[in-house]
């Protein structure tokens, strides 16, 4: 079972990116602009397919 490390690294920054954008958003106690809201919804989806396929022979 082997795993591509690019797409490994890749996704566990975007979640990290856009968990960290959200939630920080999240936490000053404000509404959270909804371009914003988009675009850490899109990062988490993306980094999560990304760990999703990165194991040799994968398919959603």
């Amino acid at each position: 079972m082997a795993s591509d490390w690019r797409k490994v690294g890749l996704g566990l920054l975007l979640l990290v990116v856009s968990s960290v954008v959200v939630v920080g958003y999240g936490l000053r106690n404000g509404p959270i602009p909804p371009a914003v809201a988009v675009g850490g919804a899109v990062g988490v989806v993306a980094g999560t397919l990304l760990l999703g396929l990165s194991e040799e022979d994968a398919s959603v």
